[in-house]
């Protein structure tokens, strides 16, 4: 049985939410009833029934009745439209609301097996307008309505090309009396269309070797091999006297890919031959040899000692293909994703925070598309920026996860590709059931056991495609789509429950490659998985869809069959599925059936390590300045104005205060602060309540410097986060990092060069400062390939860019210094200022082509920021901010727009070296963006005994703070800080505007 709820949106009269319910029986009308007022709230003005009386597809049906009135589907008349314009999810893409809805059928109808889907309606009287179709058909159908005469629709499907095969399958498209009530898999997916499993010949010439895996088998979607892998696997299949089956060449090539293998980070390149990744961060964590460091490299995240009893464990990822294509769905999978990497360590973690850094394009200067023909356009900036901070939103704050830090940094060349960094710390004991938490091992005779959510279409190639530039031919089931409260429900199952009772042995989460990459991580002894025991979204996928599909929400276990039971009560009782589908043992093959037939025999060791590994050489590139317009006859003040409004500098309190950073309870520094509610660079938690112990995390972010200097510019992105952290109180002899590069074109010489100089800085620099690599990830293809208007080539890469987050603690949260000033207090500054405008914002505000990009003297700024944790535990100083972009200018700015006070400074006070006494004196001290320099205020009591401490560093006192809300620089200029004040908030408050403005 068939039936249809339509719920009134009270913002929107156009606007409803249309439930369609299909029950594998009939139900009474007082049942459907009760339905109806399940689906709706006291607030909804008007929701609607109706009863579809035949099968959707017999000639002649009658279709939907309205079960109040009698009269066929009557909403047009009712609501006096002609038009309507109906979006809902593709069949096999997770529908949140529809799961949420059933949920609910079952519980208080006790029936099974109730499908319902949702989908937002809008009804017109006029034709509505392209903007009325405002839809991604990656993910989303479009049906499209118009009442032709009483009873009589004409209906057109919009979407990807298959949903738009529906309106050829329609005989007439002059439906009587109502359309398809909702899209089933049948109509985008055809049925004994393909063969289950079949074999791919790869005994065919180079060039359609490179067409196989640029394209995919029958142009499923890219592989992604290179030319040597595949003559690589060709030669193994034909020791195995027989072609590979299309399931097992998608295995290769999502555990091959990029994304999984990190294949250039692995690769020789120059006279390195072991590769970045071991010469210059694993080498920089060994060489450390640091006690804290628990686990690194080898799991889903990086874990140091929190103290006796607990860990704490951190994971940053990268999810920008699929931002790009989805916003919201591929941030909000990006932070579930990660969020069970915090899971998936160990024995398990419970997740305590989460953490965001967003690069977007300001504008997009031209209309780009993805195609020649012009068709599919990319999404604008202003578009992706909002939905990524959407996603970000609900895969945190519906998971009960808190989002603590974290900004958005803007260049015009993420228009093609944006920048999403999501990470997550965790928490777990050492030690659970007596044995290190860290610590899982599969046993053989283990089943393998998957909890979570079902497998679907969406996220398929997820890896392969997230491995190259973005292009057209970019297929519909890359996308995934998230359920945090699905995800809620199984972390609580595992963490609360399962885990401390030692019911598995071993547990990942099924991310990239879904359970191709799971099971074959856990099992590289070997496994056996019958695939037909999956449980699924949708009955028509094919085997290699359920194999290497990335649907979310799932984690795989390894599970003593004495134990499966327990757990499977465990599950229930969270409601939350769990399926056997094979057996891990030691016969070193990794095998897949269907239905009784084998479909996938590999060697465990071919499929981990045979990839051939890359030769690559650089070639050093040089950067040449672009010209642009002077703004060297401006004022301090005017230009302090205008720098402290910049994007990449101003208050994102619009983005930060979406996200709920108070839940869990633990938050001691916030992301913002003091009555100016200015943004911080570093949180504070304290995640054990008997415990004044705290967890320390802040970020660095390098970028514009690394055109001119990429040495220097990881360099600095290290010294960044680790001030950060240091000037809230943590503890720089306790600090661990995580290091995320996003480069573009990464197999050219000039950017290989670039990347390789970037990697050399963080091992000189992690040594130097101590502070071990535990985890982290590269992004290597930020790029787009597509056309303008005209359908011209147009190609855009993201500037190579390297996100460095921190994990470290401090001894007692209640030493925590925020960055807001708080009285009448002398105000210092900590290190020395450099003639170092290059590449920094005054420049790329002011135009002037002059100054370095800043360097690092580690072993006097470590010196620093030991003296300064030194003082941390004294209880000395009352304020601490780093200043990073924007230079002192902004930083006190800020510490003095927090507190809501003014201050008084002498630049000639300021240690300063190389900045000669011209006309861009004072400008250079301002602004300069120098490296480890902390602005302090300290009571003045305290005062002697803090110039005692930072005796053997440079510092100077350089002014005072006042009651006025001014800031007096003496003999330079004076400023009203409600000026600075509104000029940095101004973005923020423009969206808080905008966003109000949409929701009228």
């Amino acid at each position: 049985m068939i039936f249809r709820i339509a719920v009134d949106d009270i913002f929107d009269p156009s606007r409803k939410l249309a439930y369609v319910v299909r029950t594998p029986n009939k139900i009474g009308t007082e049942d459907v009833l009760r339905v109806r007022g399940l689906l709706s709230n006291n607030t909804t003005s008007k929701c609607y029934a109706f009863i579809y009386e035949h099968d959707m597809y017999a000639p002649g049906a009658h279709g939907y009745r309205n079960i109040e009135s009698g009269k066929p589907y009557d909403l047009f008349e009712i609501l006096g439209a002609t038009w309507s314009v109906e979006i809902g999810y593709l069949p096999g893409m997770t529908d949140n609301v529809g799961n949420s809805a059933a949920q609910i059928i079952r519980d208080f109808l006790c029936i099974e097996d109730v499908l319902v889907r949702t989908s937002e309606n809008f009804f017109f009287k006029e034709e509505p307008d392209r903007t009325a179709r405002n839809y991604n058909p990656l993910v989303q159908y479009c049906k499209l309505v118009h009442t032709k005469a009483e009873g009589v629709f004409e209906v057109e499907f919009l979407g990807n090309k298959n949903v738009c095969a529906i309106n050829r399958s329609i005989a007439n498209p002059i439906i009587t009396p109502h359309p398809i009530p909702f899209i089933m898999a049948p109509d985008v997916v055809g049925e004994g269309v393909e063969e289950d499993v079949r074999a791919v010949d790869l005994h065919v010439s180079d060039e359609e070797l490179e067409k196989i895996s640029k394209h995919g088998i029958d142009g499923r979607g890219p592989l992604n091999l290179s030319l040597e892998a595949m003559h690589a696997i060709r030669t193994y299949f034909d020791g195995e006297n027989r072609p590979p089956n299309d399931i097992e060449l998608e295995t290769l090539a999502q555990t091959w890919s990029e994304h999984c293998k990190h294949n250039i980070f692995s690769a020789q390149i120059d006279e390195i031959k072991e590769g970045l990744y071991r010469h210059c961060i694993k080498r920089a964590t060994s060489d450390i040899n640091s006690p804290m460091c628990i686990s690194v490299f080898s799991d889903n995240a990086g874990a140091i000692t929190f103290d006796d009893d607990f860990l704490i464990v951190a994971k940053v990822e990268t999810h920008n293909s699929p931002s790009a294509l989805d916003p919201f769905g591929g941030a909000e999978t990006g932070v579930l994703g990660v969020n069970r990497d915090i899971i998936g360590f160990g024995m398990g973690a419970k997740p305590i925070m989460n953490s965001y850094h967003f690069c977007f394009a300001d504008n997009l200067e031209q209309k780009l598309y993805r195609d020649r023909e012009c068709l599919e356009e990319i999404l604008p900036p202003r578009k992706i920026a909002d939905g990524v901070i959407r996603g970000v939103n609900s895969g945190g704050n519906c998971s009960g996860i808190p989002t603590t830090i974290g900004t958005s940094y803007f260049d015009n060349r993420f228009c093609g590709k944006p920048l999403v960094f999501v990470g997550s710390i965790g928490i777990i004991p050492r030690t659970v059931c007596g044995l290190p938490a860290h610590v899982k091992t599969v046993q053989d005779g283990d089943y393998i056991v998957v909890v979570g959510g079902r497998v679907g279409r969406d996220g398929i190639h997820g890896a392969t495609f997230s491995s190259h530039a973005l292009r057209e031919g970019i297929g519909a089931t890359v996308v995934q789509v998230g359920s945090p409260i699905t995800q809620k429900k199984l972390s609580d199952a595992i963490i609360k429950q399962a885990r401390d009772l030692g019911l598995y042995n071993a547990i990942t989460d099924n991310g990239a490659g879904g359970l191709s990459s799971s099971v074959g991580e856990m099992g590289v002894r070997g496994f056996n998985v019958a695939l037909d025991k999956v449980p699924l979204k949708t009955q028509s996928m094919l085997p290699w869809e359920i194999w290497v599909s990335e649907s979310q929400e799932r984690m795989t276990l390894a599970v003593p069959p004495s134990k499966y039971q327990k757990l499977a009560e465990i599950m229930q009782m969270h409601d939350v599925e769990i399926s056997i589908i094979g057996e891990f043992n030691s016969t070193g093959r990794a095998v897949v059936t269907y239905n009784g037939k084998v479909i996938m025999d590999i060697d465990t060791s071919f499929l981990h390590n045979g990839v051939p590994r890359l030769t690559l050489t650089t070639e050093k590139q040089f950067y040449t300045q672009q010209q642009s317009e002077l703004r060297t006859n401006t004022s301090v003040a005017e230009d302090l104005r205008n720098i402290i409004g910049r994007k990449n500098i101003c208050s994102k309190e619009y983005i930060i205060s979406q996200y709920d950073h108070e839940v869990q309870g633990s938050s001691v520094i916030k992301p913002l602060q003091g009555a100016g509610r200015i943004c911080g660079d570093a949180v504070v938690l304290r995640p054990v309540p008997s415990s004044k112990r705290g967890v320390v995390t802040s970020q660095g972010f390098g970028c514009r410097y690394g055109e001119v200097d990429p040495y220097r510019m990881a360099a600095c992105a290290i010294d960044t986060a680790i001030r950060n952290y240091v000037a809230v109180g943590g503890n720089i002899d306790h600090l661990a990092l995580i290091d995320n590069f996003c480069w573009c074109s990464a197999t050219e010489p000039g950017r290989l060069w670039q990347l390789k100089q970037a990697a050399k800085a963080c091992y000189d620099y992690a040594t130097a400062f101590g502070t071990p690599f535990i985890s982290g990830k590269d992004s290597m293809f930020n790029d787009f390939h597509g056309y303008n208007s005209a359908g011209q080539p147009v190609r855009i890469s993201a500037p190579p860019s390297l996100l460095i987050s921190t994990l470290g603690i401090i001894e007692n949260v209640e030493n925590a210094i925020s960055p807001h000033v708080k009285g009448m207090d002398p105000i210092y500054i900590l290190g020395t200022t450099y003639n170092e405008l290059g590449m920094s914002e005054y420049q790329a505000y002011s135009g002037l082509n002059s100054g370095s990009v800043p360097s690092v003297d580690a072993q006097t700024a470590k010196l620093m920021y030991r003296k300064f944790h030194h003082a941390t535990i004294r209880g000395i100083i009352a304020s601490a901010i780093a200043p990073g972009l924007g230079g002192l200018a902004v930083g006190l700015a800020k510490a003095l727009i927090g507190g809501r006070l003014g201050a008084e400074i002498d630049l000639s006070a300021v240690p300063t070296s190389g900045i000669p006494k011209d006309a861009m004196w004072e400008k250079s001290i301002m602004f300069s963006e120098s490296q480890s320099r902390i602005i302090v205020t300290v009571h003045e009591d305290r005062s002697a005994e803090f110039e005692s401490i930072f005796s053997e560093v440079p510092h100077a006192r350089i002014g005072r703070t006042t009651k006025d809300y001014m800031l007096n620089i003496t003999n330079v200029a004076e400023v009203c800080l409600h000026d600075l004040e509104a000029s940095y908030k101004a973005f923020s408050n423009s969206h808080y505007a905008d966003h109000c403005a949409e929701n009228l």
